[in-house]
């Protein structure tokens, strides 16, 4: 994003408008942190403000300053839908094309509103009026920092921001540990917990308040973890029973995929849950190293995402799917196996 376009947008956001805010469907902590993060900078200036998510999300991330005040698309269709038609200001934050939004794609691609993408997700669809996309970030949650330091407002982070934003760069990072997290992105945490994000109670919110449910839920996926040596692969499955019988609550299975890659010689790791309510198989990939599971899961199963970390779906049944990613392995093998 240049300087003629952080001036313009000075200039749009110079008298009140009416803004709303959109991440991906099915939002994590760095879709709601990102989301509720800019949310309360905007408030700052009174602006009329009000996020809309396509859909549910997980327990562990309702806790965020700013989460009551969150309009979910699919259960307050008209009230949402009249909100964007009146906006005059549209960001769409973790996302880069409509279709991520499930059934939010037709009114967002209407909607007359000036449009402004904030996002690190590769190949970004030409919709926007405002792009500020770095697929080097290692989350949108960072970008929003940059984006309020390019206004000229990072005096304006106070405990609620700093709050939202760390949430995101914590978990899109993997606590810190995946590749894309550089020296800046300890630089802005530091910023961060300086403004008043507690990191010891925002890790203990995200990631110690599993149900007991939860942890069963768990021991069966690793219980069906299988590995194939040759290709320095490791997958594991969970079928609708399996998630009915542990009483599955949305976002169980974050995380999951990463016990799989954590095996010794892994490089490519998989997840496929079983959804009957939408008739797919959801699939989360991960990596380590320089293997693209953005273009695996670009080619094959109908998704994207990062390097190291991508999501895709299946119209196959979960055995089907399985058998599918299995067959395509050898293709990958010697990128596997010289990393």
């Amino acid at each position: 994003m240049n300087k003629a376009e952080i001036t313009n947008i000075k200039q749009l956001l110079s008298t009140q408008k009416k803004i709303v805010i959109v991440p991906h469907k099915n939002p994590d902590g760095d879709a709601i942190g990102s989301t509720l993060g800019l949310y309360h900078y905007l408030n700052k200036s009174n602006h009329d403000v009000h996020v809309i998510v396509p859909n549910d999300y997980p327990t562990f991330l309702k806790w965020m300053p700013g989460n009551n005040t969150i309009l979910k698309y699919d259960s307050n269709t008209n009230t949402c839908n009249a909100l964007i038609d009146n906006a005059d200001i549209l960001f769409t934050l973790d996302f880069n094309a409509f279709h991520r939004t499930g059934n939010m794609e037709s009114v967002l691609a209407e909607s007359k509103a000036i449009k402004i993408m904030i996002d690190h997700h590769q190949a970004p669809d030409n919709y926007a009026t405002y792009m500020f996309s770095d697929v080097h970030m290692s989350s949108t949650c960072e970008m929003i920092y940059h984006f309020i330091d390019m206004l000229g407002d990072i005096n304006l982070i106070d405990s609620d921001i700093a709050t939202c934003l760390y949430t995101g760069i914590m978990t899109d990072t993997g606590s810190f540990r995946f590749l894309c997290t550089t020296s800046e992105t300890h630089r802005i945490v530091a910023q961060l917990i300086e403004q008043g994000a507690n990191n010891a109670e925002i890790h203990n919110n995200i990631y110690d308040t599993n149900s007991y449910k939860r942890l069963q839920l768990l021991g069966c996926a690793l219980a069906n973890l299988k590995v194939i040596p040759e290709s320095r692969t490791a997958y594991i499955t969970l079928s609708q029973d399996e998630l009915n019988s542990f009483d599955y609550k949305k976002g169980d299975t974050e995380g999951v995929v990463n016990y799989a890659l954590s095996l010794n010689n892994t490089i490519l790791a998989a997840i496929f849950i079983e959804d009957k309510q939408e008739d797919i198989i959801k699939i989360s990939l991960r990596s380590k190293g320089s293997f693209s599971v953005n273009e695996l899961s670009r080619a094959h199963f109908n998704g994207g995402g990062h390097k190291n970390a991508a999501g895709g779906r299946s119209d196959l049944s979960l055995d089907d799917t399985v058998a599918k990613f299995i067959s395509i392995l050898p293709s990958y093998s010697k990128a596997l196996n010289d990393e």
